[in-house]
């Protein structure tokens, strides 16, 4: 009996291996994000948005006449571990694409080990400007913060008629910083007024005397670029400091745990988004229910990135006729016109993608479409 449970125990260990190795017949693909910590839904759903899109082209009979396999990393939020779990995927699974992360902050500190080796690395949705700026290896399929502060600086001023601002930031987070930047640039710049700034540091709970001196100077609304760990809690805080004006945000906010810890203080608020699950075309609809029928539920905006920049990655495996870096690498920056869930995505010189966005309202609990916004 125990010579059987050890011979089990090896074709295990042994098949652990080779999945990992992958093969001749396997294509090894990267991912690493946040699956643990403050912000574990994005990790989880960016990893499930790669996993569907995987397993469509796997049963479509993979690329290049292979299959497709995923080697995941949870880099628990820290950019230090993003850094060795990039560094983990390239040199000891031998991935030829790394897809990942989600936060601005863990991309800028993984993306010089994926541009060294000169292994691609597409972010679904790092939004900081200076994560492509890495290197020519580095990619990423979602709009930057300049663009989506501009959105919700003439949302706020055009759509919302509002003409005084203030700003609660996160000091420690790249793209909380520029996200606020490039916000208050395009504000000012139409005419508003920033009447008031404040800080905070992603894991703070209390957010009391920063309210208060914001409601001292007059504000209209509050740009609050953060996570939604922290902006939940914001709403909250902001509610019991009788702030009646509204908060307005970025792609961070995108997570079923919003209103689940900001309540009904989250009701009437606005953010930037990537898409919205009300899109009719039907590649949104089509993903929404394969996503749905797969894991159980709706899926988000980091779902949608996910999926989207691993089918830019085998659209360029494809085109390539390869898995070599440097052809892969031209392969995927050539990228124009993809039809993707989160919108048509075509790749600039900046290896950015040029797409639009939409502005959601929280209502009744749920993420409302109320306009798109192109480039």
């Amino acid at each position: 009996m125990k010579i059987l449970s050890k011979f089990f125990l090896l074709c295990a260990i042994l098949t652990l291996v080779s999945c990992n190795k992958g093969g001749d017949d396997k294509i090894m693909v990267g991912y690493f994000g946040s699956m643990t910590g403050a912000e574990a839904t994005f990790g989880v759903s960016t990893r499930d948005g790669v996993l569907l899109a995987i397993e469509e082209w796997n049963k479509a009979g993979g690329v290049l006449g292979k299959q497709i396999e995923i080697k995941a990393y949870d880099n628990q939020g820290k950019p230090e571990e993003a850094r060795l779990s990039v560094e983990k995927l390239i040199n000891a699974d031998n991935v030829i694409a790394v897809l990942g992360e989600v936060a601005s902050t863990r991309s800028l500190a993984a993306a010089p080990v994926a541009q060294q080796n000169k292994v691609p690395m597409i972010s679904p949705s790092s939004t900081n400007p200076l994560v492509t700026q890495k290197g020519d290896y580095i990619f990423r399929v979602c709009f930057i913060d300049p663009f989506q502060g501009e959105v919700m600086a003439k949302f706020a001023f055009n759509s919302l008629k509002k003409k005084k601002a203030a700003i609660l930031r996160d000091s420690k987070s790249d793209y909380s910083m520029g996200l606020a930047t490039y916000f208050e640039k395009t504000f000012t710049a139409l005419g508003g007024e920033i009447v008031g700034d404040e800080k905070y540091v992603s894991g703070d709970v209390d957010f009391k005397a920063q309210l208060t001196n914001l409601k001292s100077k007059g504000p209209e609304f509050i740009f609050v670029p953060g996570y939604y760990t922290e902006v939940g809690l914001i709403a909250r805080q902001a509610k019991e400091q009788g702030i009646s004006v509204p908060l307005l945000g970025g792609d961070g906010w995108d997570s079923p745990e919003l209103v689940s810890i900001g309540g009904k203080s989250m009701e009437g608020n606005f953010f930037s988004n990537h898409y919205t699950t009300e899109d009719p075309r039907p590649e949104v609809q089509n993903f929404i229910k394969n996503y749905e029928a797969r894991f159980g539920s709706r899926p988000n905006a980091l779902a949608a990135s996910g999926y989207d920049a691993a089918r830019v990655l085998f659209e360029a495996i494809k085109r390539a006729n390869s898995v070599e870096g440097p052809k892969l690498r031209d392969a995927i920056a050539a990228t124009k016109e993809f039809q993707g869930v989160t919108g048509i995505i075509t790749l600039n010189e900046q290896r950015d993608a040029t797409k639009s966005a939409v502005v959601l309202e929280v209502k009744d609990g749920q993420f409302k479409y109320l306009e798109t916004v192109n480039p």
